[in-house]
């Protein structure tokens, strides 16, 4: 199973008290409870209450069963720590079957498909797999941590849905762990960024994406490019982790190369402007949050790192495509990149030019 999900071991849903073992042991050393009572300095109604499972079987008991049937205390005490471990997972069973319906708001079949959640397992097991891969304990700490404004800062995007954001976002992270980082280097990330730059140029991504992985992880920079879960609605996010590294997470969406990268220097700019530790910046690209400081900053660093200044006299002349695609060689840059800009800035319709941008397409998608 992919992640940090994998196979669970099997774990009966019956409670067995230490007692039974100890009537076995009883049985096979000849020895009645009141025997044992005798031996251990304790009452026949406890023994009896062990022997049952209504009484605990507390360490100073394990240490005297210990002294009479020469079993470990150790035994003893893990027998009872197991038990009551099954009883109150089924007193917690009880309570997560009555919820087992907030599962719908999350993008199960989805998670399944990706191998985080297994495929064939009872409601509540599916629900305990739902709470193992957010790694909260139960729906009203997923709200906490995943649900609220404070987990967050998610951009003014209309139609989201939140659990498939969040799941989208925990899969960012699950994959950021496989990756062994330096420290964050700050310098080295921004040294990173016009060669980064060169790799728009190349329209194939099995060619690009190691070498983008690379730099960024070079410079201590998590990159995970992780296809958008429907009703996301999203580009891409950033996040300090609490390894102190920031972690770029990327969705491909609608597939467009100069979106992708467009939005890999928007994210950029966050890590390399904002320092925002410990905090998540989520862009869609539904944005209306135009008026947010950190997202015109993020927005005109990404716009400036693919077409400087000083290219803006020839950008506004551009009225072909063979135009476009001498602005772009002369820019170092990929013609899609132009004409995304182009497209933005008004200066073309969005049915215009098409041909030169590219869509993205990842092995394993």
């Amino acid at each position: 199973m992919t992640g940090t999900n994998s196979p669970r071991r099997f774990r009966p849903d019956y409670a067995i008290p230490p007692g039974e073992t100890l009537v076995e042991v009883l049985t096979d050393r000849g020895m009645s409870q009141a025997d044992l009572a005798r031996r251990t300095g304790l009452s026949t109604k406890h023994i009896n209450q062990v022997v049952l499972g209504t009484a605990t079987l507390s360490a100073e008991t394990a240490l005297r069963f210990e002294h009479v049937t020469g079993v470990p205390a150790q035994v003893w005490t893990t027998l009872e720590s197991t038990y009551q471990v099954a009883q109150t997972r089924q007193g917690e069973s009880v309570r997560l079957a009555a919820q087992v319906d907030w599962l719908q708001q999350l993008p199960i079949a989805e998670l399944v498909r990706r191998g985080f959640i297994r495929k064939d397992v009872p409601p509540v097991e599916r629900l305990r797999d739902a709470l193992a891969f957010f790694k909260v304990a139960s729906p009203d700490a997923w709200d906490q941590v995943w649900a609220t404004p404070t987990a967050y800062r998610q951009s003014q995007v209309f139609d989201v849905d939140y659990g498939a954001l969040a799941a989208w976002l925990r899969i960012g992270e699950i994959r950021s762990e496989e990756a062994d980082l330096p420290p964050f280097d700050r310098i080295a990330f921004k040294d990173a960024i016009p060669h980064i730059r060169d790799l728009t140029t190349v329209n194939d991504p099995k060619q690009w994406h190691p070498e983008l992985e690379a730099l960024c992880a070079a410079a201590g920079v998590a990159l995970v490019i992780e296809p958008e879960i429907v009703g996301a609605r999203i580009n891409g996010a950033v996040r300090w982790l609490p390894s102190e590294r920031p972690l770029i997470q990327l969705s491909v969406r609608n597939r467009w190369a100069d979106i992708f990268w467009f939005t890999f220097f928007h994210e950029a700019a966050h890590v390399l402007l904002h320092d925002r530790r410990r905090f998540t910046i989520v862009d869609g690209i539904d944005r209306a949050d135009s008026d947010n400081v950190m997202e015109q900053e993020a927005d005109d660093f990404a716009g400036r790192v693919l077409l400087p200044r000083a290219f803006d006299s020839q950008l506004a002349k551009v009225r072909s495509q063979a135009q476009a695609v001498a602005l772009a060689r002369e820019a170092g840059v990929h013609p899609g990149i132009v004409v995304g800009r182009l497209q933005h800035d008004g200066t073309i319709p969005y049915s215009h030019f098409n041909r030169l941008r590219t869509r993205l397409a990842f092995t394993g998608e």
